[in-house]
This record gives C-alpha cells, sequence and structure tokens, in this order.
C-alpha cells in the first residue's frame, strides 16, 4: 500500500543518519550510521544469562526484556551520537527472520519512531543485513563488489547464497536438519558445557587433539553445497557415552568435532564457489564465523580459488543493530522503503527479497 509509506519520495536521498534496531532473538541492539557508513553509536544488551539455566531461548522471555530495555538502549545511542530523533533519516529494524516476539517489538517500536518523526521506515531482513555487512564502509580495506558468495553460518541458519546485487540472492544450498550453530551448542552440551556452547567449545577444543577421536563428515565430497549436520550429532553424543573419566577425552572430542565441521564447511564451500559463477569473494558471516578453525579451513578454500575471504570483525558476525542500519541505508538508497503494516515474519528467505525498482 504506497499510501502508508512515510517520509518523503522514494530514491530522495538521505537526510540524516539511520537508526538501526535488532531484537530477532536473545540479544536487543541499536545503532546510528551516518549516511556514508560511519558508525555514530550502537550498544548492545545479551539476554544470555537470563536464558542460561534453560540451555537455550526461551522465546517469551526474550521479548519480554527486548520491551522492557529498547527504548533505553534507543535512548542510549541517540545520546552518544548527540542527536534528536527529528534528526534522523530513516528508522529500520529487523523485521524477520527470527522469534515472532522479538520481531513485533522492534518493528513496532521503529514504526512508532519513523510515524513519529515522519522517517522513512525499512522492514530489514536479518539474513539481508548479514550478507551486506561486509560492504560497510570502513570495515574491510577493500569491499567486497557483487557478485560474492555468502556463507551464512549462524545459530538458525546455514546457507550458501550467491549475493548478486541489492535484493538479488540465489541460495545454492542449505542445511537439511541443523544449523551449524545449533550442531556446536548441541555438541558442547553433551560435552558438559555452559550455553551458549559454540565459544566454550573452541576454547575446550584447543587443548584436544583432533585425531584421536574418528567422527563422521556428512555430505563430505557430495555433489552440491548442501550440508547436515545430525549424523555427526550423533557420533558425538556415542563418543561422549565411551569416554572415560578424566584425562584429556573432552577436549578431544571438542577438537574432533570441530575439525569435522571445519572440514565439511571447506568442502561445501569449494563447491559453492563452482556453483556460484565468477564470485569477487568468498564472504563468511554470522555467529559460527567468529570461530577460529572455520575462519582458517576457509581462509584455505578460498586462497586455493585465487580470491580474498572476507569475514566482519567477530563483534559484527553474531546479531547486531550495525548491520541493520546499514542494510537499512542500503535499501533507502536504491529508493525503498517498506510501509508502516509491513508484518514481522519468523520465516523470510533471502531468495524471496524482491529486487529494487528499476
Amino acid at each position: 500500500m504506497q499510501e502508508s509509506v512515510i517520509g518523503g519520495p522514494p530514491g530522495a536521498p538521505l537526510a540524516g543518519p539511520v537508526l538501526g534496531l535488532e531484537s530477532s532473538c536473545d540479544e536487543t541492539a541499536a545503532a546510528i550510521l551516518a549516511p556514508d557508513g560511519r558508525v555514530l553509536a550502537e550498544t548492545l544488551l545479551s539476554q544470555v544469562v537470563e536464558h542460561a539455566r534453560f540451555g537455550g531461548v526461551v522465546p517469551e522471555i526474550a521479548a519480554r526484556s527486548h520491551l522492557v530495555h529498547l527504548p533505553a538502549l534507543c535512548a542510549r545511542v541517540l545520546e552518544q551520537a548527540g542527536l534528536r530523533p527529528g534528526q534522523l533519516g530513516g528508522v529500520a529494524a529487523t523485521s524477520g527472520p527470527g522469534l515472532i516476539g522479538g520481531l513485533v517489538v522492534g518493528a513496532s517500536f521503529g514504526k512508532g519512531i519513523a510515524l513519529a518523526q515522519g522517517l522513512p521506515f525499512v522492514a530489514v531482513n536479518h539474513l539481508e543485513a548479514h550478507a551486506l555487512t561486509p560492504r560497510l564502509p570502513g570495515l574491510l580495506e577493500q569491499a567486497p563488489a557483487f557478485p560474492y558468495l555468502l556463507l551464512l553460518l549462524s545459530g538458525g541458519h546455514c546457507q550458501c547464497v550467491a549475493v548478486e546485487g541489492l535484493g538479488r540472492y540465489r541460495r545454492l544450498g542449505t542445511t537439511l536438519d541443523d544449523a551449524v550453530g545449533e550442531a556446536f551448542d548441541k555438541a558442547a552440551k553433551l560435552l558438559g558445557l555452559p550455553w551458549p556452547g559454540g565459544p566454550h567449545l573452541e576454547r575446550l577444543a584447543a587443548a584436544g587433539d583432533p585425531g584421536r577421536i574418528p567422527l563422521p563428515r556428512p555430505m563430505l565430497g557430495r555433489p552440491g553445497c548442501d550440508f547436515s549436520f545430525s549424523g555427526l550429532k550423533t557420533a558425538v553424543a556415542q563418543a561422549a557415552g565411551r569416554l572415560p573419566e578424566g584425562g584429556s577425552g573432552r577436549a578431544d572430542l571438542a577438537a574432533a568435532f570441530q575439525a569435522a565441521v571445519a572440514a565439511v564447511l571447506a568442502d561445501r564451500a569449494r563447491n559453492a564457489l563452482r556453483m556460484a559463477g565468477s564470485p569477487t569473494a568468498l564472504v563468511v558471516s554470522g555467529g559460527v564465523a567468529a570461530n577460529g578453525a572455520v575462519r582458517a579451513a576457509l581462509a584455505g578454500v578460498a586462497a586455493a580459488a585465487g580470491l580474498p575471504l572476507v569475514a566482519p570483525p567477530v563483534r559484527l558476525c553474531t546479531d547486531n543493530a550495525v548491520m541493520v542500519a546499514w542494510a537499512g541505508i542500503e535499501r533507502l538508497r536504491a529508493g525503498l522503503r517498506d510501509p508502516v503494516d509491513h508484518a514481522p515474519r519468523p520465516r523470510w528467505p533471502l531468495d524471496e527479497m524482491a529486487a529494487p525498482a528499476g
């Protein structure tokens, strides 16, 4: 409904910085970026402590926490940037995919600011925000040009995507069962490690021998670039049940699991690069992109293909509002904005994103 779009005519230059809001899962975040992409202010509140005793994210607790904390975080970044709401040039809020309660909180809050100030509103696809992060000015020495291959590796997603342009995404492969971050968390739980398990497992693996306990490498050597981690998780469960008390067994199993995942991701990335055509770079994003063994394996794949491996700083691999604000800037520059009746979507595949008009 074009009549419900606010904030001036599409394609108009940005009148000021863009506020980004992130509330898709268990982290509440706000950030303000200048029209050229400079980060003017950012803040993030993690809910790890609130969910840790449950061993995972409880959607109702997450939504209530977003509702309580988002207004204060927004006020904080405005103060840090030295801005009043009316000096903003737009508002971007994650509107999917994710937990519907948190999405409704963030999108509704962002729409309220946009309506009150007469600003354009952008409903950001969380996956697109990850996909566009490497293009953030000043983040890397040289931002990758379209097209590039994205490996999106997180607790909820594991995909190979050809990023051909803003709004143009071709999914080449995806997981058939667990996401890779989910597999890390489940393996960590089997090893008696706290949630979230990925960082704890990586630290434990550093003291282990990855060759001491044999584990399968699902899908390794098969055509295509789909993933599967359920069989690996089962093998870890069986191996954990056989571990003797004491010794280095837990560290060895953690190292073996991490090595298996890195090998599978590298194999799938090789195939995806061939399927992608002529990408300019191999980009890895999402929480698992912070894992050192995974980065090293993918760096080897990229080097063998004569391409750079592009990975955001660790703080921008996990959910954050900087990437949301930047995705908003990219879309506003292309003349794209969303109506205030845009409904958040708990499922929103990247390849369903509409291409920019014209």
